[in-house]
């Protein structure tokens, strides 16, 4: 954390929580759930282009758009609260 960071912090400690977390730590990352589902699906893609991968991945993204419960299970799987 900066010296900046830090007298930020302490200015504005009155309603400011701040919570250090692991500088990686994909347990906690909701987002690294979705990318797992993706990559699955297209895992043994034998793609031509670039723009064949682009577009199974924007497939993929797309089919869980509509998965709220998928999507809520990446989040749950984190044992984060909202």
């Amino acid at each position: 954390m900066t010296a900046g960071m830090r007298e930020f912090i302490a200015a504005n400690a009155e309603w400011l929580t701040v919570f250090q977390l692991p500088t990686y730590a994909p347990d906690l990352n909701p987002q690294e759930g979705v990318w797992s589902l993706v990559k699955r699906d297209i895992g043994n893609l034998a793609a031509a282009d670039l723009g064949q991968i682009t577009r199974a991945v924007k497939r993929k993204l797309k089919m869980l758009q509509y998965r709220p419960g998928v999507i809520d299970g990446c989040h749950v799987g984190t044992g984060l609260a909202l």
